[in-house]
C-alpha cells in the first residue's frame, strides 16, 4: 500500500517569497509541495503557470512537484510543466473530452499521472482509468478557493465500494484503496487536524492540507499529527486483513 504523504497547498502561503515558503514546508516535514495552477476559466480564479514553477524548480532542486492542473486544455500545458520541473501533472477529468490522450502524453514526458474530480463528479467515471494513473485526487471542496470547509460527504466517494460476486449468499464487498492497492487516494480541501481522521479512516494516504499547515505556527507539529492519523489508519487496515 502506497506511503502516507503530506502535501502543503502553497496556494496558502506568501507567493511574494514562495520559494522560501516551499522550503519552510520542507524543513517542516512535507513530503510534496502541491501547486495549484488555475487559468481563470475553468475555475474563477487565476494563480500561476509554468514561468512561476521553472523559477522555483532550482530553488528546491530536491522537492516533489505535484502541480493541479485547474485549467481547461489539460493537454497544452504538459510539455510546458515537464520543461519548467514538475514531477507530477494531475488534469481534471472534467477538463477533457479525450482523458486516455492526455495519460499518454503525460506518461511520454516521464511525469507521474493524476486525475482530479470535482465534488459532483462520480468516482465511477475516473475507474475506467485507474490502472493507467498514479494517482486520483477527489476533491473535498469545489476547487477554485481556498480556505473552504472540507465536505464531509465527499467521504464515501474517497472509500467507494465495489459490490462483487456472491460466495454463497455474503455479498463480497471490496473498498477503492483494496482493489487498487498501488493508487495514491489524494484528498484536496479543508483538511487539517480536526478532519483529517476522515479522510485517513475512509482510505485517503495522499492529504493535501493549505491553511491548516501553511499558516500554522507549527506546521511540523500539524504535518507530524497528520501524519500519525493516516500511518495508524494504514496500519489498521492492514490488520484487518
Amino acid at each position: 500500500m502506497p506511503s502516507c504523504k503530506i502535501c502543503p497547498s502553497m496556494l496558502s502561503s506568501d507567493l511574494s517569497v514562495l520559494a522560501s515558503e516551499c522550503q519552510r514546508m520542507l524543513d517542516s516535514g512535507a513530503d510534496y509541495l502541491h501547486l495549484d495552477v488555475m487559468d481563470g476559466h475553468f475555475v474563477p480564479n487565476f494563480t500561476f503557470g509554468h514561468p512561476v514553477v521553472k523559477c522555483l524548480r532550482p530553488k528546491v532542486p530536491r522537492a516533489f512537484l505535484d502541480v493541479h492542473m485547474m485549467v481547461s486544455e489539460p493537454d497544452k500545458w504538459i510539455e510546458n510543466m515537464r520543461d519548467a520541473g514538475a514531477d507530477q501533472y494531475t488534469f481534471h477529468l472534467e477538463a477533457t473530452e479525450d482523458p486516455v490522450s492526455c495519460i499518454r502524453k503525460i506518461r511520454d514526458t516521464g511525469m507521474k499521472v493524476g486525475i482530479a474530480i470535482k465534488p459532483g463528479t462520480s468516482v465511477e467515471d475516473v475507474i475506467p482509468y485507474i490502472d493507467s494513473i498514479d494517482t486520483v485526487l477527489i476533491m473535498t471542496v469545489e476547487p477554485g478557493f481556498g480556505g473552504q470547509k472540507l465536505m464531509f460527504d465527499m467521504m464515501p466517494k474517497v472509500r467507494f465500494s465495489f459490490d462483487l460476486q456472491p460466495l454463497g449468499h455474503v455479498l463480497q464487498i471490496q473498498y477503492l484503496r483494496d482493489r487498487y492497492r498501488h493508487l495514491d487516494i489524494e484528498v484536496d480541501g479543508g483538511v487539517g487536524p480536526s478532519t483529517i481522521q476522515a479522510c485517513a479512516d475512509a482510505g485517503a494516504n495522499m492529504i493535501v492540507s493549505g491553511t491548516a499547515v501553511v499558516s500554522s505556527d507549527d506546521p511540523r507539529g500539524v504535518i507530524s499529527l497528520l501524519r500519525q492519523s493516516v500511518d495508524e489508519a494504514i496500519q489498521k487496515s492492514q490488520l484487518e486483513r
